[in-house]
């Protein structure tokens, strides 16, 4: 599927056309996005690394998740086009099917997230939410030393780790399907328009 009303592309006009089409990028993801994302990545590798031993660490690294995370869910209702969750319904109803198509390397053409791009983004939000709350529930006085409140921040933090390992094979793969440096888009905010080079 490929998404309507695509901005004005920047690319020098003095080119010849196949190698301005190749060329021709639009802005996607905004900077407020962009530092987010990386943030979030950052201490969400921070907090894997340093429960027990650095635990004074941990602690100011979860909080930092959950203050990350309240940006996101106000930058989906206010942020740039690209960076509401404005089409998550919407994604989340064909990836089963986006999926399935991937099979046969069918990729169809998004210039936000694909709809598996939605589910992951989905998914890991509900897994960090449990886990940084639970984090957060598990030192204070009333819910210290719960089995559950710690079981629940463990394993929940578990498959923060195996989401996110998900989600950096996702972004290999569909990069080498779709020839396109996805990493470098979540860098410059910028997505070539067209689906090939």
């Amino acid at each position: 599927m490929i998404e309507k009303a695509v901005p004005e592309a920047r690319g020098p006009a003095d080119r010849a056309p196949a190698d301005r089409t190749a060329s021709r990028t639009v802005a996607v993801w905004d900077l407020p996005l962009r530092l987010w994302h990386w943030a979030f990545a950052a201490s969400i590798l921070a907090a894997w690394f340093t429960p027990t031993v650095y635990d004074r660490l941990h602690r100011i690294v979860g909080y930092t998740v959950l203050g990350l995370l309240v940006f996101r869910l106000v930058w989906g209702f206010w942020g740039g086009r690209y960076s509401r969750f404005r089409m998550v319904g919407v994604r989340l109803l064909v990836a089963p099917r986006y999926l399935w198509n991937l099979r046969r390397g069918i990729t169809g053409r998004y210039i936000g997230l694909n709809p598996a791009g939605t589910m992951m983004l989905v998914a890991l939000l509900l897994a960090v939410a449990v886990s940084a709350i639970t984090g957060a529930m598990s030192v204070t006085v009333t819910f210290f030393g719960l089995w559950w409140v710690e079981d629940t921040h463990h394993y929940s933090s578990d498959a923060v780790i195996v989401l996110v390992v998900l989600h950096v094979l996702g972004v290999l793969l569909m990069g080498l399907l779709q020839r396109e440096n996805l990493i470098r888009a979540m860098i410059t905010g910028r997505k070539r328009i067209r689906h090939h080079l």
